[in-house]
C-alpha cells in the first residue's frame, strides 16, 4: 500500500515519512527531493529561475510517476502538491492520505528557523509569516480535508504520531 503524507510547510511531513516507512519496512519518496534531484537544482533555484508554474507541473510528473511505479512506500508530498491540478484525487486513488494537521504557532515557529529554505515565505518580515500562513492555509485546508484521513500534531512526539497512523492504518 502507499501512503501520501499532506499538510502545509513545516508540519512534519518528512520527518514522520521516514519513521513511517521505517517503521513499516517500505520505501521513503519525497517529492521535493525527487524534483530537486530531476531538476538538479534546489527547490529555491527552480522557484527562482523556472517559476512556481513550472515546478508545480514538475510536481504533477513526479507524483504520476511515483504512484504509477511504485505499489509499497511512504510519500512525503509538498505542501502545495494536494492544491493544484486533480492532484487530491490522484493521491487519494492511489493511496492512503493522511493530513497531518499543526497550529499556526507551531508552523511559525519552525518556518521562522527555516525561512530562507522556504521560496514561499523567503522575502517576507519574520512579523508577517503567521498572517501568511493563516491566510495561505485557509486557501489549501479545502484540499486538505480531502484526505482520507487526518492526524492533528498538536503537542504530541513523532513515536505518538506514528502509533496514530498505524491505528488508523489497522496495522
Amino acid at each position: 500500500m502507499m501512503i501520501s503524507l499532506l499538510g502545509y510547510m513545516g508540519s512534519g511531513k518528512t520527518h514522520i515519512s521516514k519513521l513511517l516507512s521505517e517503521k513499516l519496512d517500505v520505501d521513503f519518496f519525497e517529492t521535493d527531493f525527487l524534483i530537486a534531484q530531476k531538476n538538479k537544482l534546489s527547490i529555491p533555484e527552480i522557484f527562482e529561475k523556472k517559476g512556481e508554474l513550472y515546478f508545480r507541473k514538475q510536481e504533477r510528473e513526479v507524483l504520476e510517476e511515483l504512484l504509477a511505479t511504485h505499489h509499497k512506500g511512504v510519500i512525503s508530498l509538498g505542501g502545495g502538491t494536494p492544491c493544484y491540478y486533480n492532484n487530491m484525487e490522484l493521491i487519494n486513488h492511489n493511496s492512503v492520505s493522511i493530513h497531518l494537521r499543526t497550529t499556526i504557532p507551531v508552523l511559525t515557529e519552525r518556518l521562522l528557523r527555516q525561512k530562507n529554505k522556504r521560496p514561499l515565505i523567503s522575502r517576507l518580515a519574520d512579523k508577517e509569516v503567521p498572517e501568511f500562513i493563516a491566510k495561505h492555509l485557509f486557501e489549501r485546508n479545502e484540499f486538505y480535508n480531502r484526505a482520507r484521513h487526518t492526524v492533528d500534531t498538536t503537542a504530541k512526539t513523532p513515536e505518538a504520531i506514528i502509533s496514530e497512523i498505524l491505528d488508523l492504518l489497522e496495522y
